[in-house]
């Protein structure tokens, strides 16, 4: 079975590396991401279900707090930028709520609980703990693209790995749902192919990408 990878495509060589549970991922070794073969990947179904055994909501402070950091980073860069979406909000929206406790207008999309995309474009996206979630990261990243109005900023919050050894043991992986891994060189390849440039972030956690022209 020929792998390719599913953000920047290539066919290259690509190392297997040792991972938790025996779950086969590879390493590309020209965009540094790291992501499971596609017979480890859950059928819609399975993940659906799994998502819906979060308690991921309003009402509990502990997510709230979580999320609280990825808007303390993103404050600085949203001024003058009013009306946004929470890209992968998840059964239980709660992003958009504390956004709209601060003035701003957030619609949410997720593609299992609210599946329907506005075709509009937005001055911010937040993207929570859902790029690890992507099957297909070229895709998902292409559509945020494509939804941000001009100089619009992306949200993005997932944990960024450092080492290929840290996968045998790394709890970041333990989660089945979690099939795309990225570090710094994956998001300066995105920058790059995609049309971003990133902004500071004082948070390893939170990377914000600003919407440049795209590359021709």
């Amino acid at each position: 079975m020929l792998i390719h990878c599913p953000l920047c495509k290539s066919h290259s060589k690509k190392d297997i590396i040792p991972a938790i549970y025996n779950r086969t991922l590879y390493h590309c070794t020209q965009c540094d991401l790291v992501f499971a073969h596609p017979k480890d990947l859950l059928s819609a179904q399975e993940e659906k279900a799994r998502y819906n055994n979060h308690e991921n909501n309003i009402e509990n402070a502990g997510y709230v707090a979580f999320l609280t950091q990825a808007i303390t980073q993103a404050t600085p860069y949203l001024q003058t930028k009013k009306q946004g979406l929470d890209f992968g909000c998840g059964p239980g929206p709660t992003l958009n709520l504390l956004l709209k406790q601060q003035g701003y207008s957030c619609d949410i999309y997720d593609p299992f609980f609210f599946s329907t995309l506005p075709n509009k474009k937005y001055d911010f996206i937040f993207a929570t703990e859902c790029f690890e979630h992507f099957h297909n990261p070229h895709k998902e990243i292409v559509t945020i693209y494509n939804h941000l109005a001009p100089k619009g900023v992306v949200i993005i919050m997932t944990e960024l790995w450092e080492h290929t050894q840290q996968f045998s043991t790394w709890y970041y992986a333990a989660d089945p749902t979690h099939v795309a891994f990225f570090n710094a060189t994956t998001f300066t390849y995105i920058c790059t192919t995609f049309g971003f440039t990133q902004l500071p972030s004082s948070n390893a956690r939170i990377v914000i990408l600003e919407k440049i022209k795209k590359p021709t």
